[in-house]
Parts: C-alpha cells; sequence; structure tokens
C-alpha cells in the first residue's frame, strides 16, 4: 500500500548500499519507491560486490536509481552514492532495515531547519522467529537509556555541512559510530517520528557474529581504546539497573553472557565480513 504524501517535492536523498541482499532489498525498498518516483526524495542503490540478484530486485522498483561496483565494500557504496546523488539532506540506510517513507521526509525536515548536523529516526527491534535467549538479549538491550546517538538503527542522515565534516567515508567496519563521533550531542538529533525496524538475527552463531563486527567496529572508530570499547562498563551497569524482575533479571544475564563472549571472540583475527544471514531470508 503506498503511503499519502504531502509537502513539497526534492527534499533530500536516500541511499542504500547493498551487498548481497536480495531476500530483504525488496521489503526495504517498496515503501520507498512511489515517493522517489513522484519526487519527494531521491532514491540511490549502490549494489557492491552482489553475486545474488539485488540489482535486478532493486532495478523493478520505480524511482530507484541502481548503480553496480564490482568492489565489496560498504564505504566505496556510501562514497560512490553521494557521487550520483544531488539533494541534500541525505539518508543513508542499511539495506536490511525497514522504515517508511514519511519516516524518511520527516528526517529530512528536521535537517532542512539548520539547527542540527545530523539526525536519525528511533527503531525498535523485531523480535519474530529469534531463538529465546536472542530475545533475551535485545529486551535486554532496549530497556538502556541512551543519550541521542546515531548508531546502531541502522539508518542516520546528514546535512552537506554536517558531512563536510568529514569529506568522504573512510574504509571502516563501523560508519555509524564514525560518523556519530564527528558531532556533539547538541549537532544531532532523534526526531519523533515512526520508528525504523530493525530486525534481529534468528540465531546465537548470527548475533555472535554481528556483536563481534560491531565490537571490530568500536576498535577501529576508538582506537586508544581497544576491543572492549569505552562505554562497555558503563553499558553493563546500566543493564543491571534496569533489572526490576526475575524476567528482566534473566534478560540481562543473557545480555552479559553475549556481551562477554563476543568480547572474547573480537581480540581473534577473522578474515572476512561478519553479518547476520539468518534474517536475510527471501520473502
Amino acid at each position: 500500500m503506498t503511503e499519502s504524501l504531502s509537502g513539497h517535492t526534492r527534499r533530500g536523498a536516500v541511499i542504500v548500499p547493498a551487498y548481497n541482499e536480495a531476500g530483504v532489498i525488496q521489503r526495504t525498498l517498496v515503501p520507498l519507491g512511489p515517493p522517489a518516483a513522484e519526487g519527494y526524495f531521491e532514491l540511490v542503490v549502490v549494489c557492491n560486490g552482489c553475486t545474488d540478484d539485488t540489482a535486478a530486485i532493486a532495478r523493478r522498483i520505480p524511482g530507484a536509481r541502481v548503480v553496480e561496483l564490482a568492489e565489496g565494500s560498504k564505504p566505496a557504496a556510501l562514497n560512490i552514492g553521494d557521487q550520483v546523488a544531488s539533494l541534500w539532506p541525505r539518508l543513508y540506510l542499511d539495506a536490511d532495515i525497514r522504515i517508511s517513507a514519511a519516516a524518511v521526509l520527516d528526517v529530512l525536515d528536521r535537517l532542512a531547519r539548520g539547527d542540527v548536523l545530523a539526525a536519525r529516526p528511533p527503531f525498535r527491534y523485531d523480535f519474530g522467529g529469534a531463538d529465546p535467549l536472542v530475545c533475551s538479549y535485545y529486551r535486554a538491550r532496549q530497556r538502556i537509556r541512551r543519550k541521542p546517538v546515531l548508531w546502531g538503527a541502522g539508518v542516520y542522515a546528514l546535512t552537506e555541512a554536517g558531512h563536510s565534516r568529514f569529506g568522504s567515508f573512510p574504509n571502516l567496519i563501523g560508519d555509524d559510530l564514525f560518523v556519530d563521533e564527528q558531532f556533539d550531542p547538541d549537532e544531532k538529533a532523534v526526531v519523533d517520528t515512526e520508528p525504523a525496524v530493525v530486525k534481529t538475527p534468528n540465531d546465537i552463531t548470527s548475533l555472535l557474529a554481528i556483536l563481534r563486527r560491531s565490537r571490530r567496529g568500536t576498535a577501529e572508530a576508538r582506537p586508544g581504546v581497544g576491543s572492549a570499547g569505552g562505554t562497555g562498563t558503563a553499558t553493563a551497569l546500566a543493564v543491571l539497573r534496569s533489572v526490576h524482575g526475575p524476567k528482566s533479571a534473566a534478560d540481562t544475564l543473557a545480555y552479559i553472557a553475549f556481551a562477554l563472549a563476543a568480547r572474547w571472540g573480537a581480540r581473534r583475527r577473522t578474515v572476512g565480513w561478519e553479518r547476520d544471514e539468518s534474517s536475510r531470508s527471501l520473502g
């Protein structure tokens, strides 16, 4: 069902880097294609290193401009997307994140006001089909009260002035963490709009894979801190303070166990890109 939108057109751009996302790319793009075709925003999909049908599926979406790169590199895809897009502000969206066109426009419009340089929508976790221990981890995680940050939602947006803080995306694992650290708290905002939907991994192996990758990304962005990250203790304390009964206590134990396992696993040298494949099934 196409959303009913109003207001002026050419309000910004959406850039979607995609690596072998045939199982989810249609779900992500379908809500955004018609508004893009109507001119509300540009929609640029950068398929990088794909060996599946991601590009072919994306090209079937009206309004989507699809670019293909031989190299499998998210930073390269983001930079190419910036070269192709012409409008500002720009929203950078992971290919497995669901967001409505109305939420996209709310974020772009918030940045157009000019009082902040970076923003994102709120987000919620979709636990559907996940292992009970994975659900426990994410229930504990979502209880943590965080200051406004750009990372973790799979979507963030920048003004042209905000983007000029770094010029181009560096070759780092955690682009969202890198971008977040370019701005002071009063320069970024979480917009009051419909939340984006983050699909959790379905199984323990996949959860550990993305947690290890996250820790390596933190170590890259904060080299003086190390793979454990600078906020590990503070986060653990925040989770413990959120306990309010037996169920939340069990969730907290699962959270801490996964965090410790990921911390240990991140110390091992890994070849290749670790990601969750369990939630990327066709359909």
